[in-house]
Order: structure tokens, then C-alpha cells, then sequence
């Protein structure tokens, strides 16, 4: 390595992504439900919850629209066109009987979140059991899931607006294994490149990279004053098991992850396999 290429070096591992702290704004809320009645009213209860624990003075504005007033996407699309919430609340299933496989969040939900540039809060259905957990249960622990947080700060800011004071924000970073192995794979066979060192570096640089994130975010949250504990996971893994190993262990009340893929129409591949697969507690969809 000549002496250009260490400082070259030297220089882009000072030069790191920090948090920016720009909170996360909900000026107005809608409610979608299939219900009416006392049903459509327990749901609102629920999302009022949740917007509650965010501990911003003054709960934004809600709107509830009931079973009765919408019986397709167009007219939810309308709906949401005319009225111009922040963010959309609604449930797995609505307006259709998919919740009960689990393998599906439902036409509208998939819809929303494709084709309206608007996080949309999707909860259990409120027939399921899991519906009672998120209804009893205080939103005190939310995670951020990515497989690059470095640098996604609007991702951080949507987490942090549903974590209440004296509650824990889950800072959860998990590369994928698989293609780590694929382009180790492929280093391997190079001749001139010692491999073991390139794994060694190369795996201590990308988890680094994602914890010097979290110590920023850290950094900001005390000097923002805000009372919450920032937990870190940070490691190479398999995605999908390893994340809901983690929802397990910290108790999760509301995982928080990116949707829209850059130029693709469908759903972020991997957010759609954990939207659908924990189907057992909230999910902010950004």
C-alpha cells in the first residue's frame, strides 16, 4: 500500500455519518377500520395510545374512517387524498379475511404503503390475539430495524417520536451473512489478497461503521434531553431470525423499518418478509 492509499484511507475512516436529530412531525393522523360502532371506537383508543407515548404536547388531530364509509382502495386512496394526513393508522386484513393465515398484510396495507408517500402504523388485526397484547401492553420499547442504519436518520427520528420518556429505543443493525460470505467467496479466489486479513478488517469495518452510528445517536439523545435508553445490536446474521429473535428478547412493542425501495415499485424484499412474518406486533412502515 503506497502512502497516498493509507492516507486515503486514514481520511474516509474519519469521515463518519452522524445523527441528525430533526423530529419526527405527525400534524394529523387517520384511522382506517373496517368496523363501526364500539369496534371502530376501540381501535381509535388504540391508535390514540400509541400517539399518546410519543410525549409530544398536544396528541395530533384524528380521524376516524369506519367500515362504513369505504368499501374499496380507490375510495380509501379518496379518502386520504381529500382529508391529507401524516400518518395513516389501520390493521393487517382490513376489509378481508387474510389475517387469519398470516401470510399476507392485506391489499390496502400493501397498496398504502406503495403507492402514498406516508408512513402508514399497521397493527394486529383486531380479531386476533395478538390484537389484545398490543391493546394491553404500554408502547415503551421500540426498535428501528435496518441493514444499514448508518446514516438513516429519518429512520432514528420516526423510532424516537413513539418512544416515551423512560422508555428504550432499539437500535438494531444486521447484515446479511450471506452476502457477506458471497463477496468473501469471491475474495478468496484472488490470488494476491490475503483473504483471512481482508474478513477480519473488512467484518470489524462495516459492524463499526453502524455502532459509531448508535454512539452519535446517543450523543444527541442526551444532549436533546430526551430520557431514553438507546440499545445497540450490531452483528452479521441471517436476517429474518435473527431479527425476531431480537423482537422476542426485547420485547418489542412497535418495530419501525423502511418500506420503499429506490426505483422499485414493490415493498423493500426483506421488510416485506419480517411485515408479514411478525405479524404479532405493531409495525411503523416508513
Amino acid at each position: 500500500m503506497t502512502r497516498i492509499d493509507q492516507f486515503e484511507s486514514v481520511f474516509k475512516s474519519a469521515d463518519k455519518p452522524v445523527f441528525r436529530y430533526e423530529p419526527f412531525a405527525v400534524g394529523s393522523a387517520l384511522a382506517l377500520t373496517d368496523l363501526d360502532g364500539d369496534g371502530a371506537e376501540s381501535f381509535s383508543s388504540l391508535v390514540r395510545k400509541y400517539l399518546d407515548a410519543s410525549g409530544e404536547e398536544g396528541m395530533p388531530p384524528l380521524q376516524v374512517v369506519r367500515g362504513d364509509e369505504f368499501g374499496s382502495i380507490e375510495e380509501c386512496l379518496k379518502i386520504i387524498d381529500r382529508d391529507k394526513p401524516e400518518l395513516i393508522c389501520t390493521y393487517r386484513g382490513l376489509h378481508s379475511d387474510c389475517w387469519r393465515w398470516g401470510h399476507s398484510l392485506g391489499s390496502y396495507v400493501e397498496v398504502l404503503t406503495q403507492t402514498v408517500n406516508i408512513p402508514v402504523l399497521v397493527f394486529p388485526h383486531p380479531g386476533s390475539a395478538a390484537a389484545l397484547s398490543a391493546d394491553e401492553d404500554d408502547c415503551s420499547r421500540v426498535m428501528a430495524m435496518t441493514d444499514h442504519l448508518a446514516g438513516d436518520s429519518r429512520l432514528v427520528n420516526a423510532a424516537l417520536f413513539f418512544t416515551p420518556a423512560s422508555g428504550t429505543l432499539h437500535l438494531s443493525n444486521i447484515e446479511d451473512e450471506q452476502v457477506f460470505e458471497r463477496y468473501m467467496a469471491a475474495i478468496e479466489k484472488i490470488p494476491s489478497v490475503d483473504s483471512a486479513a481482508v474478513r477480519e478488517n473488512l467484518l470489524f469495518r462495516i459492524l463499526k461503521e453502524a455502532e459509531d452510528y448508535i454512539q452519535s445517536c446517543r450523543a444527541v439523545v442526551a444532549e436533546q434531553g430526551l430520557e431514553v435508553e438507546v440499545i445497540e445490536a450490531v452483528e452479521l446474521g441471517m436476517h429474518v431470525e435473527d431479527y425476531r429473535q431480537l423482537v422476542v428478547a426485547g420485547e418489542i412493542d412497535l418495530l419501525v423499518m423502511n418500506t420503499r425501495e429506490v426505483d422499485q415499485l414493490a415493498m423493500h424484499g426483506l421488510a416485506y418478509t419480517l411485515a408479514v412474518e411478525l405479524s404479532d406486533i405493531p409495525l411503523l412502515l416508513l
